[in-house]
């Protein structure tokens, strides 16, 4: 039995590493965004923080335009490591979640 739960852990790890290999930038995105959201959920205040530091990692900073966009979401990132912090776990899943919605919004206003 245990040779069969490692095969399918297994098989499910190729899977999502395919996955992940193989997306774009915007559904990379998506999917941290899905993972810090479902760790708010779970309360979970240290795979939340990771994930929203992967979302800092990932801010650019190359034009003006640009880099006024990553320090606003700069601060409402580290806003919602704070409240994590403080077990305000709803609030941080709502900014999440409205971002997430957010950047949906935008990917398909540019596929137009």
């Amino acid at each position: 039995m245990q040779n069969l739960a490692t095969y399918k852990s297994s098989k499910a790890n190729s899977y999502l590493m395919n996955e992940i290999m193989n997306a774009s930038p915007e559904k990379l995105l998506l999917k941290v965004y899905d993972f810090a959201i479902v760790n708010a959920e779970k309360k979970d205040m240290i795979k939340t923080n990771e994930a929203i530091q992967v979302l800092i990692n990932a801010l650019r900073y190359d034009n003006e335009e640009v880099a006024a966009m990553s320090i606003r979401l700069f601060r409402l990132y580290q806003f919602c490591q704070d409240q994590m912090r403080k077990n305000n776990s709803e609030i941080v899943k709502r900014i999440l979640t409205e971002l997430r919605e957010t950047w949906i919004n935008a990917f398909n206003q540019n596929k137009n």
